[in-house]
């Protein structure tokens, strides 16, 4: 095992904000060229690296390059066994634990799938692995995956499915001096926020996994001119929903609970939806890798949905914390870097 909080140090210190991946992806081409054994695509900035074994089973173990935009001049600062800098948790650890792995595992006792990606932490219609999917599906085939998101060497199965939907009500313009004339969109609003801010969450048990859902107002638009009763006002919402669920059901859901506070004339509109993920942990490879490692679930979404649409179970797994991701204190400890990078091994060579 290299000094995997060095090497993460040394991924941190090329910057690699959504958009801005091809140095990194061009430094880890490098590095996986010269490994015997793997043959190494490039599709764009992203990355993808095989073995050709003929073995029974194929795991693909993913991670995206990008990073939020940040300092990225600062780069890394190694502290005694904890790396700190934009990215070192969200996942250049993760990343450094997967190179390290596909540079020196020999002859695992199945084949591996490595696969770097870039933009995942902007719009899903810009992600690498959509890219993947369209442009070169044949890549990614696979029985089962792992994505090193940050999940402080915990596993995080499956993911919550979120779905945005715009509340429009209306109202009737009137002038504010005479608002007896009209009727006020906004005041509207308060009887579907007081629902809104009421509302009992599920706590579905998944699989041996229990998740938490959530629907939230994030996001209000109304008024016309400050002297204008508005005729209009529009609530965009964001539900988290288990994966026992589907879209359908999902927004379903969500009609019912707006029902009592919507009228004709009223409108919802789903903008933006990105499918829930089963935890998959009954697949004979994430079983192995789970069994002695925490597991729960995955309240946020992550790509592992990706997967899970076309058959393929999945899991987060990565050195670090999820609560650091995106934060000034941003870090990943040698402990779980270590950790992630013995388990992955052990799986990968058989010894689970």
């Amino acid at each position: 095992m290299t000094d995997l909080v060095a090497l993460t140090a040394e991924l941190v210190d090329i910057p690699s904000v959504s958009f801005d991946e091809a140095a990194l992806a061009t430094r880890i081409e490098a590095d996986l060229r010269g490994v015997p054994g793997l043959a190494v695509d490039r599709v764009g900035d992203n990355l993808v690296a095989r073995t050709e074994l003929d073995r029974t089973q194929r795991l693909v173990i993913g991670g995206h390059t990008d990073t939020v935009p940040g300092d990225t001049a600062a780069g890394a600062r190694i502290d005694g066994d904890t790396c700190w800098g934009l990215g070192s948790a969200d996942m250049k650890g993760g990343l450094a634990v997967m190179i390290d792995l596909a540079g020196s595992l020999v002859r695992p006792v199945v084949d591996v799938t490595w696969v770097f990606y870039a933009r995942e932490e902007v719009a899903s219609e810009h992600n690498g692995l959509r890219e993947l999917f369209a442009e070169a599906p044949d890549l990614l085939a696979g029985d089962a995956a792992v994505l090193g998101e940050p999940t402080g060497a915990a596993i995080e199965a499956g993911c919550q499915g979120t779905m945005r939907l715009a509340v429009t009500l209306s109202g009737v313009r009137a002038h504010s001096a005479r608002p007896w004339m009209g009727r006020n969109a906004v005041h509207r609003l308060g009887g579907l926020l007081v629902a809104l801010d009421a509302y009992e969450y599920r706590e579905p048990v998944v699989d041996g996994c229990q998740y938490r859902e959530a629907l939230q107002a994030v996001r209000v638009e109304g008024g016309l001119a400050d002297n204008v009763v508005p005729g209009s006002a529009t609530l965009v919402l964001n539900h988290r929903y288990a994966p026992d669920r589907s879209a359908a059901e999902a927004e379903a859901h969500v009609r019912e609970v707006l029902a009592p506070h919507v009228e004709d004339g009223d409108t919802i509109e789903v903008v933006d939806h990105a499918p829930a993920a089963a935890p998959g942990l009954d697949h004979p490879l994430l079983v192995a890798l789970a069994a002695d490692l925490e597991v729960r679930a995955k309240l946020g979404w992550t790509d592992v949905a990706f997967f899970a649409e076309r058959g393929v179970p999945a899991v987060n797994f990565g050195p670090g914390d999820p609560t650091l991701a995106h934060t000034a204190e941003e870090r990943v400890e040698r402990r779980a870097l270590e950790s992630t990078y013995r388990a992955l091994r052990s799986l990968l060579e058989g010894d689970t």
